[in-house]
């Protein structure tokens, strides 16, 4: 091989590998580590005026708010078609690799009949869990069924209002959910056979569409989530509850699940309950409340932890930055309006309630808009959670899934 061959060969090599390298899956509902952030690099930090080039989009999915989940070359999502739940899967042009019932949706009355369960991938499986509490297993590459538990029926749990909105934890050789029984709020399977390992006895509430977060404190390992009128910290190994926070909402919609920083839980409510600061105890298996305000109550659009601050959009759609330690608003903006939030590459990525997609910068002193466009194609709610994987930016809204370029040139 000539020498100019070599050097040539070479440098697609480093280039192949720094692209991998600012790369990263998104497999499971708001990213790697399920608080709406991922470790990608190499994205755009100004759009063009008209946003970022549209890929491709998808139509025909149904009814569903379900986000995607993207690894191993392909992207998943649920819908909702003519009563049944469908999980879609996708290959990263937008053609479709299979289509699978996983059994009854969440259909009641006016009480916004969808799917909303973000598939979670582990391995060469994925896991999901339907409105109607159903938690299901697949083969990720072809759609096969391993096994299903209707955990509401198993565990004699209640649905709730708007249905079971979920998407699964995957922890080690357990998949966790909530499906709100007696001595049975929390409950962790076997996530290969879907065997029962352990139930939070002593925990009877029901579920509040919060999906559950996995922390580390001291030597525990905990699981936190808000359940219909609590705060709860759970031994993730044992299923044992360490204490429970009463922290009652209106309609019981605790939808945004904990952030968490060195000791310090924050959570936050919708219809004007704002947000509320915790610590934890140095082995996490005792709690005390730290500090309350009212501005940054976030509905169901989640938030994110950068440094030391969270950033949300509040119920009357301005975005706000508070200070995790105090509690203390930093600044506020209008931005995009109320909705969704991940945090990707240094930008934030809001989606807003009225169809509005934002790419924000965080400065010093307030927020900057580096670029924004109006998704026009898709119908109803605009309540999907945005993903970022490989230099792609996913939007679902209803029926339709858009993809975007957003890697820098």
């Amino acid at each position: 091989m000539g020498s100019l061959r070599r050097v040539r060969v070479v440098f697609l090599m480093i280039l192949a590998a720094a692209s991998a390298a600012n790369a990263a899956d998104w497999p499971q509902f708001r990213g790697p580590s399920r608080d709406g952030t991922s470790p990608e690099t190499g994205l755009l930090k100004q759009w063009p005026q008209e946003g970022p080039k549209e890929l491709w989009s998808v139509d025909g999915l149904g009814v569903g708010y379900a986000s995607v989940s993207v690894a191993g070359g392909l992207i998943y999502t649920t819908g909702l078609i003519d009563g049944q739940g469908y999980l879609f899967a996708f290959d990263l042009q937008g053609k479709p690799k299979f289509k699978v019932a996983y059994g009854p949706e969440w259909t009641k009355g006016g009480n916004y009949p969808s799917a909303r369960t973000t598939p979670t991938l582990d391995g060469d499986r994925l896991y999901l869990m339907s409105g109607q509490g159903r938690i299901a297993c697949y083969k990720a590459a072809t759609g096969e069924p391993v096994w299903h538990v209707d955990a509401l029926d198993k565990f004699k749990g209640q649905n709730i209002t708007w249905g079971i909105a979920e998407s699964p934890l995957i922890d080690g050789e357990k998949v966790l959910c909530t499906p709100g029984g007696p001595d049975a709020t929390v409950v962790a399977l076997n996530k290969m056979t879907g065997e029962t390992i352990w139930t939070s006895k002593g925990l009877s509430e029901n579920s509040a569409y919060c999906s559950p977060m996995l922390i580390e404190r001291g030597p525990n390992r905990l699981i936190l989530t808000l359940v219909q009128k609590s705060l709860v910290g759970i031994d993730a190994n044992t299923g044992k509850v360490y204490w429970t926070v009463p922290h009652k909402v209106s309609y019981d919609i605790q939808a945004v699940s904990p952030a968490y920083k060195d000791g310090l839980i924050y959570i936050t409510n919708g219809y004007g309950h704002g947000s509320k600061g915790f610590q934890l105890s140095p082995d996490g298996t005792s709690i005390e409340p730290k500090w309350s305000e009212k501005s940054l109550d976030v509905h169901h659009g989640g938030v994110v932890l950068v440094g030391g601050n969270i950033h949300g959009a509040a119920n009357n759609g301005t975005w706000t930055c508070l200070d995790l330690a105090t509690g203390k608003v930093q600044f506020t903006d209008k931005l995009v309006g109320k909705g969704s939030v991940i945090y990707v590459d240094g930008m934030l990525y809001g989606y807003g309630e009225k169809g509005q997609v934002g790419l924000i910068g965080i400065k010093p002193n307030g927020y900057e808009l580096a670029g924004s466009f109006k998704v026009t194609k898709g119908s109803k709610e605009h309540w999907a959670h945005p993903a970022v994987s490989d230099g792609r930016l996913y939007i679902r809204h209803g029926e339709v899934l858009m993809c975007y370029d957003i890697k820098a040139p």
